[in-house]
Order: C-alpha cells, then sequence, then structure tokens
C-alpha cells in the first residue's frame, strides 16, 4: 500500500509541473525562429523543487503531451512536428537541463546561489540542444544559428536562471517547513 501511494505521489508531482511548464510555455516573445517563453523558468522552478529525477521526469511527461498533439508547447502548439521542427532541440533540451539541474543541487547545497548555478548550467544545455537542431533542421551557418538560438536569449535566459533559483528555493524551502512529502527522498518511478 505505501508503494502504491509514493508512486501515485509521484506521477501526481510530475504531472502538476508538467502542467505548470505547459501554462508558462504560453508567455511568450515572438522572435524570428525561436520565441522567447516561459517554458525554461517552469523547467529551472520544477528542477529546483523537484530534483533530477522527478524534474527530468515532469520534462519527459511535458514533451510527450505535446508530441502527441495537446497544445502546450509556446504559442498552444503541439505535435510531433514542434519537437523534430527547428524549435524542438530546446524541448528535448528541457528534460537533459532538468536533470542536470537537480543533479548539481542534489550533489551540492540547496541553495539560492548554488540553484543560480545550477540554473545557468540548465540554461546552456538548453540553448546548446536547441540551437544543434536549429542548425540542421533549418540548415544554417554556425555563425547564424548561434544568432538565432543564442545570443537573443543569454540576458533573458540568466534572469529566468536567478527567478527559477529564487522561486525553486522559496517554495522548496517552504515545502521542507510544512513536511510535505513532495520532497521526500524516498523516489518511485
Amino acid at each position: 500500500m505505501e508503494y502504491q501511494s509514493r508512486k501515485l505521489r509521484f506521477i501526481l508531482h510530475c504531472a502538476i509541473f508538467a502542467a505548470l511548464t505547459a501554462i508558462l510555455a504560453q508567455i511568450e516573445i515572438p522572435l524570428p525562429l525561436v520565441p522567447i517563453s516561459g517554458q525554461t523558468l517552469a523547467v529551472g522552478i520544477t528542477a529546483t523543487i523537484l530534483g533530477s529525477r522527478k524534474g527530468a521526469v515532469a520534462m519527459v511527461c511535458y514533451a510527450a503531451i505535446g508530441a502527441v498533439g495537446l497544445p502546450v508547447f509556446a504559442g498552444f502548439s503541439g505535435g510531433l512536428q514542434v519537437l523534430v521542427g527547428p524549435t524542438g532541440g530546446y524541448i528535448v533540451g528541457f528534460i537533459v537541463a532538468a536533470y542536470c539541474i537537480g543533479l548539481i543541487l542534489e550533489k551540492s547545497k540547496f541553495t539560492v546561489p548554488m540553484a543560480m548555478v545550477a540554473n545557468t548550467v540548465g540554461m546552456v544545455i538548453i540553448l546548446i540542444f536547441g540551437t544543434i537542431q536549429l542548425k540542421f533542421v533549418v540548415d544554417l551557418e554556425w555563425n547564424k544559428a548561434l544568432a538565432l538560438g543564442v545570443y537573443p536569449f543569454i540576458i533573458v535566459g540568466l534572469i529566468k536562471a536567478f527567478l527559477a533559483s529564487w522561486i525553486g528555493m522559496t517554495v522548496r524551502n517552504r515545502l521542507i517547513k510544512a513536511k510535505l512529502s513532495i520532497l521526500s527522498s524516498k523516489n518511485v518511478a
């Protein structure tokens, strides 16, 4: 019975944060190929609160529900064509970034400065995955891919890394203080 309860909580926590990502994805500033959206903020918040494993699973859930066609990606888009299109690399990067952000925090101390470092690393991972796919799908030279897929997002990305760190650690600390099971070390897949 306890196993079933832990498994259900694990699924619910991942689903809640996948939904948060879908909601924040709709906050968008359009740019030529790749919009600025709240998705990356959600990735950082998710990983900072849930950690590596749950954070990555939440992002897999988010990518999967978008891949089957639900309009959860930026601009209320969805479908497999988004994942294989010019911006799909960023979404794949969310999974890797969430895992790495959580892992960095699990291996160090859960503090806002450490969360800022972890979320900055996560931002870089997302930009790398996104730019590589953008370059090959649109058939761009590297300098053009960087100009479209990285440079416009550096300042905004650092701001989002700070916000994700601050929000994530604030929520995480309140959950710990309230002794809520969302941060249980007994994760179940």
